[in-house]
């Protein structure tokens, strides 16, 4: 019998697709996530930009009078979203034509659904591990208990991260498992109802603990820190503390010197600047712990460098250090100069897989719009944004006939001060 050229081909492919890709999305499901349309032409490369908000100070007078005062600078900033590669699984058209007419096609794109949405978690975990600009417990300690998992909570309600949408913790499964036998009430696992639960759903150790939704993620990333030992500096040069030079990638490049010779710092990595404390992005006062003790300024190192033979370089990092005269994007209680003792945190030769907690709008995965191909196309979109176009045609050179399913998302960290890594306290 002739292969069956039905013009619902791709329609009964993509139907069945979505379904396997929407099963096994964790990350992806917890943060903001859109459809890109109309955000990309020949002139805008590889980037899209999501403005970011804007803030003010205010001025106390006693009778009104601001005549004396300066008005407020409107600064609007933009969120850089960095286009990944395509995303694609195919197969040769008999082996898909067959599963529909064996009405087996769920089993066959199973795999298939599974490996790029497994895929995106993994390369999107990478993404966030380094773009992330606050820090709860000890870099290289593991968070084992409930407590640790509520000082994520405390970090970000101290920080003004807003409460109207979800904060959520992912933690590894042997986390998981040290948390249920800690308190088996609260490691029970996902909470939606109904016969089959999504990978999310099943992912869900406690709804809302410390007003986190705390859940297992197997894709969480890790780096491994150089075997260099001298991890300790100091800043060479004063680096640049103000809100328009960082308001677009909200990174920071800080000068080092006096650390370990060609030291290899890693993206992920954390540093710490002595003397310079943080400020709640609400109210723009130093956050305190329980202890009424300052907690310091923290960043990220987003992008891996190697330092010289004699200890300098530059490291880029993110969640910057922004102190201006009555500033009002301040995020440090005063600015940090040169010979300022810098600190990577975490002991040398060590493999760090940090837990993750984040607010739902500090990331962003955009679903770039894809081009029709000279095939049977049909686009199919998740209900929260994400597009793939099921192909079927021929390789003309090949001479084979495929059928294939392409995604390419976008990513986007739209505010570092929204998430950060979690730890342990020693």
């Amino acid at each position: 019998m002739a292969n069956n050229f039905d013009s619902n081909f791709t329609e009964q492919i993509s139907r069945s697709f979505l379904t396997g890709f929407e099963n096994n999305r964790v990350l992806s499901k917890s943060v903001d996530t859109q459809l890109l349309n109309g955000a990309f032409n020949p002139s805008s490369g590889d980037t899209y930009a999501f403005r970011r908000p804007t803030d003010y100070v205010t001025v106390r007078t006693a009778k009104g009078d601001v005549s004396g005062a300066t008005a407020g600078d409107i600064i609007v900033g933009k969120a850089t979203g960095k286009v990944q590669n395509y995303f694609t699984a195919f197969v040769d058209f008999y082996e898909a034509d067959e599963a529909i007419k064996m009405d087996s096609l769920d089993t066959l794109l199973a795999p298939m659904a599974t490996r790029i949405a497994v895929d995106l978690e993994v390369d999107f975990a990478e993404f966030m591990m380094s773009r992330v600009g606050q820090l709860a417990g000890t870099v290289g300690v593991a968070a084992d208990s409930w407590d640790d998992i509520a000082e994520a909570g405390a970090v970000l309600s101290a920080n003004g991260v807003p409460s109207d949408q979800e904060w959520c913790y992912g933690v590894n499964p042997y986390t998981q498992r040290k948390l249920a036998s800690e308190q088996r009430s609260l490691g029970a696992g996902g909470t939606a109802g109904g016969l089959v639960k999504t990978a999310h759903e099943k992912a869900i150790i406690a709804d809302n603990f410390a007003g986190l939704k705390v859940m297992t993620v197997n894709a969480l990333a890790s780096y491994t820190t150089h075997s260099g030992a001298d991890r300790v500096g100091a800043l060479s040069a004063n680096p640049d503390v103000t809100y328009v030079t960082a308001k677009d990638t909200m990174t920071q490049v800080l000068a080092v010197s006096g650390m370990q010779a060609n030291l290899q710092v890693r993206a992920g990595e954390t540093i710490k600047i002595a003397g310079r404390n943080r400020l709640n992005l609400s109210t723009r006062k130093i956050v305190l712990d329980e202890t009424g003790a300052a907690i310091l300024w923290t960043g990220t190192v987003t992008t891996a460098v190697t330092l010289s033979g004699t200890g300098t370089g530059d490291i880029t990092v993110t969640g910057p250090a922004i102190y201006e005269a009555a500033g009002a994007y301040n995020t440090v209680d005063s600015a940090p100069v040169s010979g300022d003792v810098v600190t990577l945190l975490g002991a040398a030769s060590t493999i760090i897989q940090p837990n993750m907690f984040w607010h739902k709008q500090a990331f962003s995965i955009g679903s770039v719009p894809l081009k029709k191909l000279y095939s049977t196309d049909t686009l199919a979109t998740t209900a929260d944004g994400l597009q793939f176009r099921v192909s079927k045609g021929v390789g003309f050179l090949e001479n084979e006939q495929k059928v294939r399913v392409d995604f390419r998302p976008a990513f986007a960290d739209l505010n570092p001060f929204f998430a950060g890594q979690g730890f342990g306290t020693a």
